[in-house]
């Protein structure tokens, strides 16, 4: 009686670790590995002569490499949920934010944030879809938890780029991005994953293409409006300030970001996938547009809370539900279209910014209302997890 009373304990104690370690990967690969780049760029502007060109260069070649490590996830799920590939990754990530201060070498700088992008991707999917299948549905606060895991990637960055700002060397920020990737790395070591593709997906996603196909146009168009707010918001925010205002935002961003995965997560046992992610993409378009309808730090700083508020969340909610169809690979697809859009956005506003910041915020705004149009299209006839269980057992009935 005593054995079976305590055999829960280690279930709940591995499932917490399970989502610490998962949390350790993304604050790494996506909260530094992809993110620090924002903050630090203002002092590689400044002290290494980097120019506009040049950074927006910076930016598209990471997420060209995003783009190659998502279509990976799709063409070789085994082999980027495999241990090796997932630490060596981590190394890899780490290895290219330390070297990017041993040059001044523009094209050499493309090719390490294209590395990054790829290896923060393979790490994203490899660590989404481990908390996806080791993590029973009715603990999706837990996976909320754990992807909350990059916005506390982008407050740590962040404040260290703070504590860092006195000393004012580009080279010093990327040195000590990299030994917080390190660390974050080492506690994600022995995240459990599954070398073997999900069969299950791959056999029981017949019927729910058309959802799928809503559900992947949503999350694409919010990688173009998501990708042109993380680029500019803060710029806008900065843009005829003084002093740290613009990296306090960013930290703010971060900080919003952290609980509110677990958030959007615990209420989707309330109401359904679609119906919050119509919400949070509604949220997310006003937060993107408020810098350009009322001025001031104060509308500035609401909309940093209202856009770290909803990413992550939209990220959740929309991997889950992709995991609930059961469609093939639907992980790796849906991350894959989410960096499409990503290279898309700085193409689509780039002839607006020559007028400031304000047309792009408003074109990313009506884009991200876009998404919550298609998200509302995904709520028809949005099959329950009764009716995906008796498809499946039909279709194994007629096999």
């Amino acid at each position: 009686m005593t054995v079976g009373l305590m055999s829960p304990r280690p279930v709940v104690n591995s499932a917490w670790a399970q989502v610490i370690r998962g949390g350790a990967a993304l604050a790494a690969g996506m909260g530094v590995g992809r993110f620090v780049y924002t903050p630090i760029l203002p002092l590689m502007t400044s002290g290494a002569g980097l120019s506009a060109t040049s950074a927006a260069n910076l930016a598209t070649a990471n997420y060209v490499g995003y783009l190659i490590g998502a279509l990976m996830g799709v063409c070789a799920p085994a082999a980027v949920r495999a241990p090796v590939v997932f630490r060596g990754s981590l190394i890899t990530l780490v290895l290219t934010l330390a070297a990017m201060p041993l040059t001044h070498n523009t094209i050499l700088w493309s090719a390490l944030r294209l590395l990054a992008g790829v290896v923060s991707a393979v790490i994203f999917v490899a660590a989404v879809a481990a908390l996806l299948d080791h993590l029973p549905d009715h603990h999706a606060h837990r996976v909320g938890w754990s992807v909350g895991g990059v916005g506390a990637g982008i407050a740590l960055s962040g404040l260290l780029l703070l504590v860092l700002r006195s000393v004012g060397d580009w080279r010093v920020a990327w040195w000590a991005s990299a030994v917080l990737a390190a660390v974050l790395a080492l506690g994600s070591w022995q995240l459990r994953l599954d070398p073997v593709a999900d069969t299950r997906a791959a056999t029981s996603g017949g019927g729910t293409h058309r959802w799928f196909l809503a559900l992947l146009t949503s999350y694409s168009l919010e990688g173009i409006g998501y990708i042109i707010a993380g680029t500019f918001l803060v710029a806008a925010i900065s843009h005829g300030t003084h002093g740290s205002l613009g990296t306090v935002a960013w930290v703010l961003v971060g900080l919003s970001a952290v609980p509110s995965a677990a958030a959007w997560a615990w209420l989707s046992h309330r109401w359904s996938r679609p119906s919050l992610l119509f919400v949070a993409l509604i949220l997310q378009a006003l937060g993107i547009a408020l810098p350009t309808i009322v001025e001031g730090t104060a509308a500035a700083l609401v909309s940093a809370v209202l856009f770290g508020a909803t990413f992550l969340g939209v990220a959740t909610l929309a991997l889950a539900a992709g995991t609930h169809l059961r469609y093939p690979r639907s992980v790796a697809l849906l991350t894959a279209g989410y960096s499409v859009g990503q290279i898309l956005g700085p193409l689509v506003v780039t002839p607006l910014l020559r007028h400031g910041y304000h047309q792009a915020l408003i074109l990313a705004s009506l884009i991200v209302l876009a998404a919550a149009v298609a998200a509302a299209a995904l709520r028809i006839g949005y099959p329950t997890a009764e009716r995906l269980e008796a498809a499946a057992g039909a279709r194994s009935a007629r096999s």
